[in-house]
């Protein structure tokens, strides 16, 4: 894989139920956007309006537990956003959290279909091979404790999920059971958009799917990343297990 890649996939050999996703896994601009700078400095580009923290290696220490390929993008979410759909307008964000986002700012039609192209198309492309009628997707995802000018988070965890909560209610039922946790029913965010990731390769086909978000402070370090992959794997596994229980009951 060359560094300008748009997508990797560790495990790729691996045959178990599960695809793990990480749609926002690393703050990486090519070298084709801009020169490989969207003009901001590092520590904006190391906050979570570039990538989702830590998100890529609970991804992986996930797919280790549960066996599963792992699909990570390869680009910045501010280089063209892989969980929007083509026609979504934050698909190309110019400001975000209180940032411009200066090689975004005068990005016209003929860049965006650019960065569609060579990036966003093709990591889907990746994603609709390993997305099997037999697996389930897991997306992982992380966000920030607060962002500017609003109230802080109190969840360690949101589950998220639009009209399939299959694997949703299960794993939120896990995770409550474990006692200590704050966790968000889609919260921080409500459900899906219209054209993301889910929706494209799990909900138009009926696949059973999960979003998961983890506070960003927590899954900072490798040591909070195991926690949490530790912490869930079984957990997924459980659910997992309960749909196919449920089905057979059918």
């Amino acid at each position: 894989m060359s560094d300008d890649s748009p997508f990797f996939i560790t495990g790729s050999e691996q045959k178990g139920p599960w695809l793990i996703t990480c749609d926002h896994a690393r703050n990486h601009v090519p070298a084709a956007v801009n020169g490989g700078s969207l003009g901001l400095s590092v520590c904006e580009m190391q906050r979570h309006i570039a990538y989702d923290v830590g998100a890529e290696d609970l991804s992986l220490a996930l797919g280790r537990r549960l066996r599963a390929p792992v699909l990570c993008s390869n680009f910045s979410r501010l280089v063209i956003d892989p969980n929007r759909g083509e026609d979504d307008p934050t698909l190309l964000m110019k400001f975000y959290d209180g940032t411009i986002i200066p090689a975004n700012r005068h990005a016209d039609a003929t860049e965006v279909e650019r960065r569609l192209e060579v990036y966003h198309r093709p990591y889907h492309q990746a994603y609709d091979r390993l997305a099997t009628p037999d697996r389930a997707i897991i997306a992982v995802h992380s966000f920030t404790p607060q962002l500017k000018g609003r109230q802080s988070r109190s969840w360690e965890i949101g589950i998220l999920f639009a009209q399939d909560r299959r694997l949703a209610d299960p794993t939120i039922a896990g995770l409550q059971a474990c006692g200590g946790l704050t966790v968000g029913v889609n919260e921080p965010y409500d459900g899906h958009f219209p054209g993301d990731s889910i929706d494209q390769h799990a909900l138009r086909n009926g696949r059973l799917n999960i979003l998961i978000e983890v506070r960003n402070d927590l899954i900072k370090s490798p040591k909070g990343q195991q926690a949490w992959a530790r912490l869930l794997a079984p957990i997924l596994q459980q659910a997992l297990a309960s749909t196919k229980t449920s089905k057979a009951g059918e």
